[in-house]
């Protein structure tokens, strides 16, 4: 038997296929909207891991700040603590300067000079004194150059006085203290024959 089809196969044909793009058509905007989820989700993943590490440094950082701060503390107490350490070691050096000064001084002055005072500003030392004659205040000069505790004497200025009826030679003086190697021994010089 033969068959014929008087359906319009056409329009069945036209119906199926649209029915098949409107079915690819929403697969493809679930897949779509599927492919802009998950990429939201993994985004929104990312971001909130960054954030949560940008949040740990943050702290890791105010920790370390704060190490800091107590570095620069101890910094400065050890600076303070060494600056009182050298002075009590230039105190300690600088101790025994002074009876070397009065010994020198004793030795190196000659007969007819008097000292009226004696100032220590550092290394440096301002005599003022009387002699009877400028050829004394020479000869300290010379005793001074050659004294192994004293250095660079300088005569500031000398004049005629009358003290107690008695005509002098008022003289203003400055030296300089040799400052004695710390690895040697220290000794005092020996009194040189006159």
């Amino acid at each position: 038997m033969i068959r014929i089809n008087l359906l319009p196969y056409r329009e069945t044909a036209k119906k199926a296929k649209r029915q098949q793009f409107f079915a690819t058509a929403g697969l493809v905007a679930i897949l779509g909207a599927l492919i802009v989820f998950f990429g939201f989700t993994l985004i929104e993943g990312y971001i909130s891991s960054q954030e949560s590490k940008n949040e740990f440094l943050k702290k890791e950082i105010a920790a370390l700040d704060k190490q800091i701060e107590e570095i620069k503390r101890l910094k400065e107490q050890t600076a303070a603590l060494l600056a009182r350490k050298q002075i009590i070691e230039s105190l300690q050096r600088d101790r025994s300067d002074t009876v070397y000064l009065l010994m020198e001084l004793t030795r190196q002055i000659p007969e007819g000079i008097y000292l009226k005072s004696v100032k220590q500003d550092g290394l440096k030392i301002n005599l003022t004194g009387y002699a009877q004659s400028n050829a004394r205040v020479s000869t300290l000069l010379r005793n001074i150059d050659n004294s192994p505790w004293l250095e660079r004497p300088q005569l500031i200025e000398i004049r005629a006085t009358t003290v107690a009826n008695r005509r002098l030679n008022e003289f203003v003086l400055d030296v300089m203290l040799k400052r004695q190697k710390t690895d040697e021994p220290t000794k005092a010089p020996r009194k040189e024959a006159k």
